[in-house]
């Protein structure tokens, strides 16, 4: 088997809407010829050693390959996703839009951005890590 690259991800998430992270997390998991590391907090661990969250995010984002904006999101936590798109955005790291599960559109906040959007399609999820991630 060739060498694979690992790719360090940050997946944006609300802990009180955790099923469109816990999907996308378990797509990844589980797709084949692809491994990567989750830099996202997630619900079962939340801010290890007393930091704040926006000292947190900073963490979690400076670090990785690329992040992964779940669009659904954007309009009911739209102040802490916007901070993950200021974050990449100052790191200049590549982010990647996932449409809502079964919608045609997103938010333009999250569709300006992005330098891909995509759909909840295992194999369109990894080409565009591949392709754009750093």
């Amino acid at each position: 088997m060739p060498y694979l690259k690992t790719y360090d991800l940050f997946i944006s998430h609300a802990w009180d809407h955790n099923e469109e992270y816990e999907r996308l997390v378990n797509m990844l998991n589980t797709a084949p010829y692809f491994k990567w590391r989750n830099y996202s907090v997630p619900r079962t661990d939340p801010l290890p050693g007393g930091r704040t969250l926006g000292a947190q995010l900073d963490g979690q984002v400076r670090p990785v390959n690329a992040v992964i904006i779940l669009a659904g999101m954007y309009v009911n936590h739209r102040d802490w996703i916007q901070k993950e798109i200021d974050l990449a955005q100052g790191y200049r790291k590549p982010i990647i839009g996932l449409y809502p599960w079964g919608q045609e559109r997103a938010p333009v906040q999250v569709t300006q951005v992005a330098v891909e959007m995509v759909r909840w399609n295992t194999d369109s999820i990894i080409s565009a890590i591949r392709t754009h991630a750093l």
